[in-house]
Parts: C-alpha cells; structure tokens; sequence
C-alpha cells in the first residue's frame, strides 16, 4: 500500500504526540516530520515536501494562516489540513480561499480526524456537514465569492481577531482587554486592516467590520 506522507504543526508537544501515536497505527500513513513553529515549518517542508501537512492556527507567536499562504505560493502540491480549537465557522471559509483541504476541529473524535485527512490526502475537500450546509446555503443566495474576491482573506489571525470585535460593537479599550493587548497595538491592528482593505477611516473600517459579521453571522 502506497503511504501518504504527512507533516504536522502545532506548537503544543502533547499534541504532536498524540497525532504521532495515532498515525503510527495506519498503514497508508506515514509521519515524515513536525513542528512547532512556522520557521521550522518551513524548514521542514523545503527539505522534503510531504503530501499533506497538518497545520494549526496559532502556533504560539506565529500565524498558521502565513504558513498556509506560504505554502500554497511555495509548495502547492503540498495539501493542508487545518487541525484548531478554533471556531470552524469563524475560519474555514476563509481558508477554503486560501485553497486549505479541510478543516478539523481538534474535539473531534480520532476516527473523524483520521476520515478528513484521508479525504484531504486523496486531493478531496473536508468540511464538517454544518459547514458544508452553511457554505451550500450562501451559494444558493447567490454569495459565494470566488478565490480572491473577499478582502478579508489578507488579514492574520490576529488582525481577523480584532475585526470581528469591531464589527461586534467592542470598543478598542475592551478589544484590548480580551486579548490582553495594548491599547497601541490595537489601534496599529486597525491601521493595518484599513490599508488591506483600502479604506480611508476608521467609521469605514468599523460599517464594513459590522456588515461582515452581520452577513457571517460570527459575532
């Protein structure tokens, strides 16, 4: 049998062991290397390229969302899998975008993990059956943007983070408050989205932040 070779990353070891013990009993998988940051990442994948790579989102101080973008430019042969606790609602279309297999969130049974990257090692798509029916629901309504057509997708982690308060109603003191960032690096965050986007103000950052959420329905 013919094994798909898989890379994981994730910055948290326990994880990365619990993934390796779980890989080690498949017979069409087989773990070629990990990491935990972007660098060693990168690192890695250049040295040789798997079929898959398991990325989380936060990988410490490093944005997994770079790393994806990094290599879908570098490596796009390379599929990825995304693995987070993050809200599958709140990331996975924008990461299908970014031209992602799938997404998992890191709760879901073994077995369900295993049936995604399969699926994502076979040149499939993975989404959860919700998502799939949210996505299916949106292209119905005719809004289902192609690749690049939503700004959004440039933001990072961090960036998303703070949009999707903004466009909540949250006030930059309490933005900052929840996720224990300065008051300066908060409104730096808003002059970086305001560029990406190509708006000229913050009331144009806040109406396009509250219009985005309302359509997500994330806030």
């Amino acid at each position: 049998m013919e094994q798909s070779r898989i890379v994981v990353v994730d910055d948290h070891p326990f994880v990365r062991e619990g993934l390796k013990q779980l890989l080690a009993g498949q017979e069409d998988f087989q773990l070629t290397g990990e990491a935990a940051s972007v660098r060693d990442a990168q690192a890695l994948i250049d040295r040789a390229p798997p079929d898959v790579a398991v990325v989380d989102l936060t990988l410490g101080a490093d944005d997994g969302v770079e790393l994806v973008r990094w290599i879908r430019d570098t490596h796009p042969a390379v599929r990825v899998l995304v693995l987070s606790m993050q809200e599958e609602a709140l990331h996975a279309e924008r990461l299908l975008r970014l031209g992602v297999g799938g997404y998992v969130m890191k709760n879901v049974a073994g077995t369900d993990f295993l049936g995604a990257l399969r699926k994502v090692a076979r040149g499939q798509r993975h989404l959860s059956l919700a998502m799939g029916e949210r996505l299916l629901s949106q292209l119905a309504r005719g809004r289902a943007p192609g690749p690049d057509e939503d700004p959004v997708s440039s933001l990072t982690e961090r960036e998303l983070e703070v949009f999707r308060l903004i466009g909540a109603g949250i006030s930059t003191r309490e933005i900052s408050q929840r996720l224990n960032l300065s008051m300066k690096t908060v409104d730096a965050h808003r002059r970086h989205m305001r560029e990406k986007l190509n708006l000229r103000s913050t009331s144009e950052l806040i109406r396009y932040a509250t219009r985005w959420v309302a359509e997500r329905g994330t806030a």
